[in-house]
């Protein structure tokens, strides 16, 4: 079965970025997509994702709120944090709500991307990290 993608990003276009990128580059399933984290909760709950791809800056819950429920209610989702942000408080405070990567989205390309989520997918990391 292939792995089970959720893309949580208040912008349609990056949703459509990254979805176009994992369906064009992987065998993963995009299970669905979400505009703030309130709804990527629920979608959690619903699809049983394996990796959720969540924004930090979103209305209604932002992605550290989100990865926050997730990581308890789904302890065994992979968090990846794609966001615009970048600094070293935030890398703290996203390990402290469960988040497993944070890149940014300024400084690397899709297939970086992909390579994270790969990694995320197949080996699991103990910590944050930071790209």
């Amino acid at each position: 079965m292939p792995k089970q993608i959720l893309i949580v990003d208040d912008s349609p276009m990056v949703r459509r970025m990254v979805r176009s990128s994992v369906e064009a580059k992987t065998d993963w399933h995009v299970c669905g997509e979400a505009e703030n984290g309130e709804i990527a909760v629920r979608m959690v709950e619903e699809l049983d994702p394996d990796l959720v791809v969540l924004d930090l800056s979103m209305p209604v819950m932002n992605g550290l709120e989100a990865a926050r429920h997730i990581s308890t209610t789904a302890p065994e989702t992979a968090l990846l944090m794609y966001t615009m942000q970048d600094s070293g408080p935030l890398l703290k405070e996203a390990q402290a709500a469960g988040i497993n990567e944070v890149i940014s989205k300024s400084a690397v390309g899709i297939d970086r991307l992909i390579a994270s989520m790969r990694a995320l997918l197949f080996h699991p990391p103990d910590k944050v990290a930071r790209i």
